[in-house]
């Protein structure tokens, strides 16, 4: 199954969507579970020389030579040290129609949870600092904003 249909299979009938809830920096992320492989503690990472700068190293999952991606490098956030409850979430997407598994660097995986999509909110225009294309939306969680990534332009 790739992604997309993935993506499409954790919609469920009443328009929720099942995600997991990741916090990157000051930001908190809501990932579509069904991109969500596995989480896992943070392990070695190798950098490869001429790699995009937000992808900057590869680490070895159970055989597979994955990319790292930090979203504070995409995002433009300040970069911090690893903590106690940083943790490396692998999820899978399509580029070029292929299915691809990636690590992304989260400060903290809050839970697994719905989001609904009746407190949808556009994104906005002004104000933000990251690309309006990186974000599928933006809707409420525990009364807080969360943002919905648009994983595959952010890694593309």
């Amino acid at each position: 199954m790739s992604a997309p249909e993935v993506q499409e299979a954790a919609v469920n009938q009443d328009g929720s969507i099942q995600v997991v809830m990741i916090g990157v920096g000051d930001e908190k992320f809501a990932l579509d579970a069904g991109m969500v492989r596995e989480i896992i503690d943070p392990i070695p990472a190798t950098r490869v020389a001429g790699a995009k700068a937000f992808v900057p190293c590869v680490i070895n999952v159970r055989g597979n030579v994955i990319p790292l991606a930090d979203l504070r490098i995409r995002f433009g956030m300040p970069m911090t040290e690893d903590t106690a409850e940083t943790r490396i979430v692998v999820i899978e997407l399509a580029i070029d129609n292929e299915p691809v598994l990636v690590g992304l660097t989260a400060d903290k995986v809050y839970e697994v949870t719905e989001i609904s999509r009746t407190n949808v909110q556009q994104t906005p225009r002004v104000g933000m600092h990251w690309k309006p294309e990186f974000i599928r939306f933006i809707t409420k969680w525990r009364e807080e904003f969360v943002i919905v990534p648009n994983m595959e332009r952010i890694l593309n």
